[in-house]
């Protein structure tokens, strides 16, 4: 801060010394992690000192198909039941479908002879057909309701599964009765509505931390390796090998720059299904995209500098499945690009470091991020810093001709294509200092309805 008093000439024998003692800001570092490990003491404190009951919804549906129902009427009774998005929850996973869709691609000629099989193959045989294709059985997971949270988030994390079934026993009959399902997205949403005050303090970078799978070792074949890619010129059937081969359920799709551009996920090859298109294989990833839902909610995307605490409050907000990770201003400034693929973050990532051990051993200097980036792929602000937004086509072409003023408070910057898609912006809650420990509260809007043909859960997707 300038002074306002004129400089006065001091004698050489009167000047002070310079302090050597060190600046208390050169505590934050260590103080800022210090608080983040004592907040995840209290999270998994907290996880054993709940049941898996208490996050039950108020109201929900479970959809219970037996085995020997064919798999025509299991789709219909789907369809029928899983609202507009007809997502396949619970046992019967998006996977099965995939690897009974890429099964009939290898072994059918025509699609005449396909529909036809269709109409008699039942549940029971899907496990044949994973042993035709090679690819790993799902193992039989169950938990009880009265079991702790951390239970339950400990095996979820050691099987790599996405949710796991919850059953219990009928006291009359004997019989085991399918209570619920516990998902990864339900568990780490109840953590973010319970904990605030916990999760104020997780301020450091996701990458710093250890969470999700970054790109390490580029090839000939694949630069963003471990993590498999395609191209919009890519066939959906090639990309629908990924699914099945490496156990992973959306596959980010880049440009000719590495700039991420779209993500195919499993649920969109559900949408071929749906629109009876199953000869839809052969189409490419372009043409596949144009068959999606105009209400389409977009990829969210995020950098590595973001923070834990903001993914946690972005999952309290909204559905969240994963997180691309591309680079920022930051890889920018060292001659990357901004945009290009760096990474992806599942909720298998975030759940095994809050539960797991986390890597403290993280040296580098940290600093909480100021904003979120997190944002979604459909609108970009631009780079005048003020409140006019210009919107991105399908294809990926920038509309300079449309502005508006958003309805809140835009965020620092929001990536490229595909729907016309919110951005996404997370404001910090304050809490008290002396505020009592949270209330538990349960995520009352309605859940999706959970199917079960057999308790198996689907294999988490690992980039």
């Amino acid at each position: 801060m300038a002074s306002t008093l004129s400089p006065i000439a001091a004698s050489p024998k009167s000047r002070r010394r310079g302090s050597v003692r060190k600046r208390a800001g050169s505590h934050s570092a260590p103080a800022q992690k210090d608080n983040h490990d004592q907040a995840l003491v209290s999270i998994r404190k907290f996880l054993k000192s709940r049941t898996v009951y208490d996050v039950f919804p108020i109201s929900f549906r479970l959809i219970v198909l037996d085995v020997e129902l064919n798999v025509k009427k299991a789709l219909q009774c789907l369809l029928l039941n899983g609202a507009e998005k007809g997502e396949f929850a619970g046992m019967l996973t998006v996977l099965d479908i995939i690897h009974l869709m890429q099964y009939y691609w290898r072994n059918t000629s025509t699609y005449d002879d396909a529909a036809e099989d269709v109409e008699t193959f039942k549940l029971d045989q899907l496990r044949d057909i994973e042993r035709e294709l090679g690819v790993d059985q799902p193992p039989l997971l169950r938990e009880h309701p009265t079991s702790t949270l951390y239970a339950a988030a400990t095996l979820l994390i050691q099987t790599h599964a996405r949710r796991v079934p919850l059953l219990d026993n009928d006291s009359e009959t004997g019989q085991e009765v399918i209570v619920s399902v516990l998902t990864q997205y339900r568990l780490l949403k109840f953590i973010s509505i319970n904990c605030m005050k916990e999760i104020q303090q997780l301020q450091l970078p996701l990458r710093a931390l250890g969470i999700g799978t970054y790109v390490t070792c580029p090839t000939a074949d694949n630069p963003f390796y471990p993590i498999a890619i395609a191209h919009m010129d890519t066939s959906v059937f090639d990309v629908v090998h990924m699914f099945s081969e490496k156990s992973i359920s959306a596959v980010p799709i880049v440009d000719a720059d590495g700039v991420v551009v779209n993500l195919y996920e499993t649920v969109d090859v559900i949408t071929l299904v749906r629109l009876g298109a199953f000869q839809g294989l052969s189409l490419t990833v372009r043409e596949a995209l144009n068959q999606r839902a105009k209400d389409f909610p977009g990829v969210v995307i995020c950098t590595a500098s973001d923070s834990l605490d903001k993914l946690l409050q972005l999952i309290k907000r909204r559905r969240v499945h994963r997180l691309v990770v591309v680079e920022g201003e930051e890889e920018e400034r060292r001659g990357g690009k901004k945009g290009r693929l760096l990474g992806i973050i599942t909720l298998s990532d975030v759940l095994r470091y809050i539960v797991g051990v986390p890597n403290l051993g993280a040296t580098e200097p940290t600093t909480p991020s100021a904003s979120t980036s997190f944002s979604t792929l459909g609108r970009e602000r631009h780079a005048s810093g003020d409140d006019s937004w210009s919107e991105r086509s399908r294809d990926g072409s920038f509309d300079e001709r449309a502005h508006f003023v958003p309805p809140f408070q835009p965020p620092p910057i929001v990536e490229h294509p595909s729907g016309e898609v919110e951005t996404i912006e997370v404001p910090t809650e304050p809490t008290e200092p002396d505020a009592e420990p949270p209330k538990v509260e349960v995520d009352d809007t309605p859940a999706e309805p959970e199917v079960d043909a057999a308790p198996e859960p689907e294999p988490e997707p690992e980039s």
